[in-house]
């Protein structure tokens, strides 16, 4: 319960920000403010586990549900961390190529689907589990009231009336845990690469003015650890997960040892902080996010600050710079 308070107050206040400075349609801040609400409304399901386990709740069938919103909502908490990234390297992209063909950069159509795409695909994917498991009553096996505090929907210790599942739940909770492992190293790859894709891109920007400034040293040393932090903040709030969910496919009797209780112990933990780690990795440690301001807004017409400032400035090797470091 507290690591899920603790996400909503870190989401919270990204959201509250920026709705104060008023830049949600922006651009630039809009991939972090839905990955933030995403993230607020994960941590939220998660207090209300929390809270029907402290009530001793009866209701099978509410965990059961409650479960299919939070598995809905990690997966698109994945997809806007990927489409938040994304987002970032095809900006760098696209002012890149402004300053070596002088051009404006133009919107990106596909950022504005691919948003879309990432709160739509996850309710596509778990419908089948919120038909098939209240059709077949699959929530049966939640016969304690700690079953509303876990990530996945298995139980920890099955009697032997448990054991006696039917098929279509197998089935649904093997798909569950697939969608969960597919979806995870989907996002995790996509991560790395956008930002080995980033660095690279980076270099080719520098090189082309011939030279390494002490700043531009300064400026790759960082986007490097960039590409270590965001995979690893990723990582660790899943990694548990990961490993818990491989075991049920693979070995599911594993699961019921120690090794299996302590998993769902650490993952209960990591995931819950998830709301509070990426409003540090991707909001308030970012410069040009901390550095809001209401001015910027006052040209609707532009979405950059090099479109905003129309000045040849930005064309030097110190906007480049900057740009990367806000990666």
């Amino acid at each position: 319960m507290s690591m899920a308070l603790l996400s909503i107050l870190g989401s919270g206040s990204i959201i509250f920000y920026t709705v104060l400075q008023r830049h949600v349609r922006t651009s630039e801040v809009q991939p972090l403010f839905l990955l933030c609400l995403t993230d607020l409304l994960l941590a939220v399901s998660w207090l209300s586990g929390a809270l029907l386990f402290s009530s001793s709740c009866d209701s099978h069938a509410t965990c059961y549900n409650l479960h299919t919103v939070e598995q809905t909502l990690f997966m698109a908490s994945f997809f806007y961390t990927l489409h938040y990234v994304w987002v970032l390297y095809t900006g760098l992209k696209e002012k890149y190529y402004c300053r070596q063909n002088g051009f404006p950069a133009q919107a990106n159509p596909c950022s504005q689907l691919a948003a879309v795409m990432s709160c739509v695909l996850p309710l596509v994917l778990t419908v089948p589990v919120f038909i098939t498991g209240n059709a077949s009553h699959c929530y049966v096996n939640f016969t304690q009231p700690y079953r509303c505090l876990l990530l996945h929907t298995g139980a920890l210790y099955l009697t032997s009336q448990e054991s006696e599942i039917l098929m279509a739940c197998k089935i649904i909770s093997d798909y569950t845990i697939t969608t969960f492992l597919i979806t995870f190293f989907f996002t995790l790859t996509g991560i790395v690469v956008l930002m080995v894709k980033a660095r690279s891109l980076y270099k080719r920007c520098v090189t082309s003015h011939g030279f390494f400034a002490d700043r531009q040293w300064a400026t790759l040393r960082v986007l490097e650890q960039r590409m270590i932090l965001y995979p690893s903040a990723f990582f660790f709030c899943w990694g548990p997960a990961i490993f818990l969910a491989t075991m049920m496919l693979i070995k599911p009797e594993e699961v019921e040892g120690r090794v299996g209780v302590i998993l769902y112990i650490l993952q209960a933990f990591t995931s819950g902080s998830q709301g509070l780690l990426n409003c540090l990795v991707y909001g308030w440690t970012q410069q040009n996010f901390r550095t809001l301001s209401s001015s910027t807004v006052r040209d609707a017409d532009t979405q950059t600050p090099l479109l905003r400032s129309q000045k040849q400035t930005y064309n030097t090797l110190w906007s480049s710079s900057t740009d990367m470091q806000h990666v």
